[in-house]
Order: structure tokens, then C-alpha cells, then sequence
């Protein structure tokens, strides 16, 4: 069962307030992934502790960086169940996990990063592979 909103609108807004789009259903995800060869950034946000120590902080200090994805997106995995399915059907043959950074070109996967390569690893650490992924797909 989902945790209430009240608790859980904090963890949304440490991306959103980045101008990340949300995506809550799988036709927003659809509409967003689909319509842009763009590079595409996907974050699979969670409550989980290294979302919040590792995840998310890593990708507000990649942002920064002067190259960067022009498509900006998060769905919220244990929340928003199914948005968070569709955008993981984008991601093969990589498996489901939480947190998890993809970056797509073309609707494809071209980087990746599952919760094995987050969890335990400093935020700047995680910022300085997403950086060197940005530098090379966008």
C-alpha cells in the first residue's frame, strides 16, 4: 500500500523543484518517452534511505552540470505503480530496482544506473557518472 501523500510529497519535490516532470500515469510516461529523440533523463524515485542520501542529491548536482538532458522525468516507484511500470518497460533488459537513473535516447536506453551502483556510494560520486553519461549522450 502506497504511503500517504502528506509524507511522501517532500521526497517528490526534491526533483520536481529541479524542473523534473513527474509522470503519474502510463500514458503521461507514454507521452513523454515516445514524442522526443531528445536525450531523456528517468529517475525512479523511492522512499528508500539511498534515494534520499544518494539519489536524488546525486541528480540535483549533475544538473548543474552545462550539458545536460533536455527531457527532464521521475516517476515515484512503491506510489505511483503503474507509471512506474510503463517507464521501467523502457529500460530492457535492465531489471526493475529502486532508486534507478536511466538515460534514453531514442526511447532507448543508452546509460544506466540501478540501485546496486547507488546504494553506498557518496552523492557526488553517483553525480560525477551521470555527469560523464550527460557528456557523452547529449
Amino acid at each position: 500500500m502506497p504511503y500517504d501523500e502528506r509524507f511522501v510529497a517532500p521526497m517528490r519535490q526534491e526533483l520536481t523543484r529541479l524542473g523534473i516532470e513527474e509522470l503519474r500515469t502510463p500514458e503521461a510516461v507514454d507521452a513523454r518517452l515516445k514524442s522526443t529523440d531528445d536525450p531523456t533523463l528517468v529517475v525512479v524515485n523511492s522512499i528508500c534511505g539511498c534515494a534520499a542520501r544518494n539519489a536524488r542529491p546525486a541528480v540535483a548536482l549533475a544538473l548543474q552540470h552545462a550539458k545536460k538532458p533536455r527531457v527532464l522525468t521521475t516517476v515515484f516507484a512503491g506510489q505511483d505503480l503503474d507509471a512506474t511500470a510503463r517507464a521501467r518497460s523502457y529500460f530492457a533488459p535492465y531489471p526493475p530496482s529502486s532508486p534507478q537513473i536511466a538515460l534514453l535516447k531514442g526511447g532507448k536506453v543508452v546509460y544506466m544506473l540501478e540501485r546496486h551502483q547507488i546504494e553506498g556510494r557518496s552523492a557526488d560520486a553517483i553525480a560525477r557518472d551521470l555527469i560523464g553519461a550527460f557528456d557523452t549522450y547529449c
